[in-house]
């Protein structure tokens, strides 16, 4: 009847001699800190000697001149007193130390500055301390305090004491900052349920520089003045994995005793009489109820206990320590568990069922075999593996439902045997060759176990019919290695095979050649997926044929295939694949399709991994494309060189974004018949802080096809627009051209970005014109024709750029919304000299105006071609001739200032 009460008392004995009550008690309280929170007082402020502060005044330790002057400061903000977390009992600058005595006498005395004790590193193996006290000139003037805090042996601190007895008691900061001498006052765990995001705190710079916000959050406060950047250390592990600074600690410290906060566990007797009480109950309640209604008593039991220890802590200063009590009631759940497990019955009942559950329910064969290799037992999947039935394999040698290679099977066994009897090995596992009852052969796994029984040594085998398995296997490595649509070799297996090569035969023998399909993708979505998979598959066999054999081909991507060959004959297989490609339409079913191809290829030098090799043959293939060349184009350095050159300059554009190295021009665009100035193009350029102004021939290309295009072009969208409003603001109202980026079209926001800009600025819409070219319009035309409709009836207006250089120009005057042809000036700088340029240039004049569309001349550079265009009826003109683009302010002053003809 008392068994289970005895084991678990018995646990709890055991638990208090190896010190669980005391740990527990500690994560249970910790935990309560959790919830519910309370914010600080308001009444101490922290001023952090922070990053910030470290970065301007300098390394630490300060010039002490730098507190004197910030304790006039917090004097004069009206603080009541000042603890200094900073240790003075160094001597420093002799100047500098009057100047921080002075400034401790003219407090007043309402200066604290720390005392501490730290072991001195002397032979007494560190047990001498040390007392670090105020210089006597400081100490004169000021109130000493001790900041010493222990951590417990866990590492977190959680007690706090109200002093100390140096010569002399010394009360510590938190208690000193609260008015609290209490010198036989026990310490006290500190409350960290109070918020430290709640605490007033201000940067030591802050107050150095006077700043009205910082002071006047300090007036009438307790002030701590302390290091709480991580480079100056002094931080402290408490409860929760929270890491604090020591400055913090002593804040929180006197928070607790200011709220009333200062928390004391409860008795070791009030600990022992609920132990007791429980024990009484379960004792009571054992014989009265089931084990299902003794578990849930426990669990509600502890439950409440903890709740109510909770609801104490958050309405008074006292931590009800629940350790004992809840260990009593977890040794409980054990003795109940144990009472109602028959441990004996169970494990002999396992013992007897074992054997027949493995061998009976097992899938897989099992089949036991005495030392000398006959069977013993056989399973029924023994019997469905090899067709075999018990009384027919009882008594035979293994070895007989096994195929004999060479009596390779036979070894196998035999140095198992031999493994066994030395017990030199306990488990093995054999790939080995099986034979059914009516002759098959198969793949049969063996995993082997021995043991000793009473008539000797004796194996154990499961055995597993792996011949589907194997084919599996086989074809996941296909798979792996393979492209299950044109069955070539991937680019996982060709990277294999390459690095392979390069590691057995050498540089010589290696090359790799790529061949792109120009236009797939288009092919693809203009015919459909199953299109696009017969051309890669019709294209693969036409390949076959073409590759050498001592060469292999492989489907490298989507639309690119690779062949490794060797190098002395890759530039004569490249040419003759671009030939055969180029004279003969690939056919598949009844269509036929002919396709062009691009072709890299690069030969392997020293140092070089298949990495390496198959990249340098892709840039061959990248400047093929970008090139639109139908001959093979073999790797040069230069490529490489190139593409660095890229991204270098792409990673300076970066830094140009984020340091804001760009600026905008703007070149005046003028009336022809008066030359007055009607409006401006913003033109982007980049002030390199070493190179200058950087042409923009140079890193506009590279800007538009980079991941910043998108975040420059809108820079410019918005600069141009608060610049034109300023115009617009003095006076001088003219509109301004932005060239707009393909990829602020790709977006589906730029009809609301121009939107928000309108709004946000106060620009007049019809100040703002959006300049666009045929690769924008093409790229979703759909897309183009609603975002421009959507901007145009803002009031914005839409000009057609660089007209006439183009193939669909024609088309988008009818299908866009436009209000201005821009003519290139690639027509207008020769128009005095070709007369082709001339009838174009009238022709595109004529078509404009027939259209109710303004005409805009660029590249105008002298007055003859100025005139010759006013006479063809074009209204408005840019270029050198009217003025280079300039900054803002110079733009400015040259064309606004009394809005003067150009």
């Amino acid at each position: 009847m008392y068994r289970p009460h005895l084991i678990a008392f018995g646990l709890l004995t055991l638990a208090w001699l190896v010190g669980l009550p005391g740990a527990l008690a500690d994560l249970i309280g910790d935990k309560r800190f959790l919830w519910p929170k309370r914010p600080a007082s308001e009444t101490i402020a922290l001023v952090e000697i922070d990053a910030p502060s470290l970065a301007r005044i300098g390394v630490w330790p300060w010039p002490r001149r730098h507190h004197a002057k910030l304790i006039e400061q917090l004097e004069a903000a009206g603080a009541t007193e000042i603890l200094f977390d900073v240790d003075f009992s160094a001597r420093s600058n002799p100047t500098d130390d009057a100047t921080f005595a002075e400034a401790l006498a003219k407090a007043g005395g309402s200066v604290v500055l720390a005392t501490f004790q730290q072991r001195a590193g002397d032979l007494n193996r560190g047990l001498t301390l040390h007392v670090n006290r105020p210089l006597p000139e400081f100490a004169a003037h000021s109130w000493p305090a001790v900041v010493n805090v222990l951590p417990e042996t866990d590492g977190l601190v959680r007690r706090y004491g109200l002093g100390a007895r140096i010569g002399e008691f010394l009360p510590s900061f938190g208690a000193l900052l609260v008015g609290r001498h209490d010198e036989h006052g026990p310490p006290f765990r500190i409350d960290f349920s109070i918020r430290t995001d709640t605490v007033p705190t201000v940067s030591y710079t802050a107050v150095l520089d006077g700043e009205p916000q910082a002071l006047a959050r300090l007036k009438g406060r307790k002030i701590i003045v302390a290091g709480t950047a991580v480079e100056l250390g002094d931080r402290f592990n408490v409860p929760n994995g929270r890491v604090i600074p020591g400055s913090m600690l002593q804040l929180l410290a006197a928070e607790s005793l200011l709220q009333g906060r200062d928390l004391q566990s409860t008795s070791l007797p009030l600990s022992i009489a609920g132990t007791l009480a429980i024990l009484a109950g379960m004792v009571l309640l054992w014989r009265r109820t089931s084990a299902r209604t003794r578990v849930a008593v426990v669990l509600w039991t502890a439950a409440a206990l903890e709740i109510g220890a909770l609801l104490i802590q958050a309405n008074w200063p006292v931590i009800v320590d629940t350790s004992s009590w809840h260990l009593l009631l977890g040794a409980y759940l054990i003795a109940i568990a144990l009472h109602e497990i028959d441990l004996r019955g169970l494990l002999r009942g396992i013992a007897e069922r074992r054997f027949q559950r493995i061998a009976m329910s097992l899938g897989d064969g099992l089949v036991c075999l005495d030392d000398h290799g006959r069977i013993v037992f056989w399973n029924p999947g023994a019997a469905r593996i090899f067709g075999y039935f018990e009384e027919d394999a009882l008594g035979k040698p293994f070895t007989a439902c096994l195929a004999d290679s060479g009596d390779v099977t036979s070894a196998q066994l035999t140095r198992l045997h031999d493994a066994a009897a030395t017990q030199a090995a306990d488990d093995h596992v054999l790939d080995l060759v099986g034979v059914r009852r009516n002759g098959e052969r198969f793949a049969l796994e063996a995993s082997i176990s021995s043991w000793q029984g009473t008539d000797g040594r004796q194996f154990g085998l499961v055995l597993r019919d792996i011949t589907v398995k194997q084919r599996e296997r086989e074809r996941i490595r296909y798979l792996a290695e393979h492209d299950d649509l044109t069955g070539l070799c991937n680019r996982h297996a060709l990277g294999e095979r390459l690095s392979a090569q390069l590691e057995k035969d050498g540089i010589l023998v290696s090359a790799v050649l790529l061949i792109g399909i120009d236009r797939f993708h288009q092919l693809s979505d203009i015919h459909g997926r199953e299109f696009g998979d017969r051309v890669l598959v019709a294209f693969a066999d036409r390949l076959r044929l073409l590759v050498p054999p001592d060469a292999e081909a492989a489907r490298f991507a989507d639309d690119e295939f690779a062949l490794i060959l060797p190098q002395e004959r890759v530039a004569a297989v490249a040419d003759d694949i671009a030939r055969d490609f180029g004279s003969a339409a690939l056919v598949f079913g009844e269509w036929r399709q002919r396709v062009t191809v691009r072709i890299g290829y690069a030969v392997a030098e020293p140092g070089w991994s298949a990495d390496h090799l198959i990249g340098n043959a892709h840039l061959a293939l990248e400047a093929a494309i970008s090139t639109r060349e139908e001959e093979p184009i073999g790797f040069a350095a230069t490529m490489r060189d190139r593409i660095a050159s890229q991204l270098a300059l792409e990673a300076e554009l970066r830094v140009a974004l984020e340091k804001n190295q760009f600026e905008l021009f703007y070149q005046p665009q003028v009336l022809l018949s008066d030359r007055s100035v009607i409006g401006a193009e913003a033109l982007i350029r980049w002030r390199h802080p070493l190179r200058g102004l950087v042409p923009p021939g140079q890193f506009i290309p590279v800007l538009n096809n980079s991941p910043l295009s998108d975040a420059v072009a809108n820079w410019v969208l918005a600069t141009a627009c608060r610049q034109s409003r300023r115009w617009q603001m003095a006076g001088t109202p003219i509109r301004v051209g932005v060239n707009l980026s393909p990829s602020q079209l790709q977006g589906s926001d730029l009809q609301d970005t121009v939107a928000a800009l309108l709004d946000q600025t106060g620009l007049a819409p019809d100040l703002l014109e959006l300049e666009v070219t045929e690769d924008i319009l093409i790229e979703d035309a759909e897309k183009a024709q609603k975002t421009f409709r959507e901007i145009r009836a803002r009031g914005v207006k839409i000009a057609f750029d660089d007209f006439g250089t183009g193939y669909g120009s024609l088309s988008y005057l009818k299908a866009f919304p436009l209000d201005t042809l821009k003519i290139d000036q690639t027509f207008v700088r020769q128009l005095l000299n070709d007369s082709g340029d001339a009838a174009i240039v009238r022709a595109t004049i004529d078509l404009g105006r027939s259209l109710g569309l303004s005409i805009i001349a660029e590249g105008i550079e002298d007055v003859e071609t100025a005139n010759c265009l006013k006479s063809m009826g074009c209204e408005e003109g840019q270029g050198y001739h009217f003025g280079r683009p300039l900054p803002a302010a110079e733009f400015e002053q040259q064309f606004l200032a009394g809005r003067q003809v150009a």
